[in-house]
């Protein structure tokens, strides 16, 4: 039996807000698709040079009441990166809050802003402790 990945799907309350967020981490938009009839939008996102890797964003039109109230019902999205401190502070800069700060050098959580946690881990070795990560405690839930 062959067994292919295809994407991770998360509903998204604000479209444009997701996308950006998600661009952020590096991601980019390698197709969207509207449906008029069915009043959705499905934009697939994915790290560059890694299309058969997507995320898939739903938007509903009309809005959507079955989100959960913490984002938690799939666990979370794990990316990997050349310095893990670097994209942290990208993210601080635009004001994400980093929910558990990468204080060994290899691993930090992040929210998205429909509230699905995002892992972010150090490519290959763990870099050594820096400031200010090494004193930022944890904040929310990861």
């Amino acid at each position: 039996m062959k067994v292919r990945y295809l994407h991770t799907m998360v509903r998204v309350l604000d479209l444009e807000k997701s996308i950006a967020f998600y661009k952020l981490l590096g991601l980019e938009e390698i197709r969207r698709y509207e449906n008029e009839k069915g009043r959705f939008t499905l934009v697939f996102l994915a790290p560059p040079g890694q299309p058969d890797a997507p995320m898939e964003l739903t938007y509903n039109w009309d809005g959507d009441t079955g989100l959960p109230s913490d984002g938690r019902h799939f666990g979370h999205l794990a990316y990997e990166f050349e310095n893990i401190y670097d994209i942290c502070a990208k993210l601080h800069a635009a004001g994400v809050l980093i929910n558990r700060p990468p204080r060994d050098g290899h691993m930090a959580f992040v929210r998205s802003p429909d509230n699905v946690s995002i892992e972010l881990l150090q490519m290959g070795e763990s870099l050594a402790p820096a400031e200010p990560w090494v004193s930022m405690g944890n904040t929310g839930h990861w």
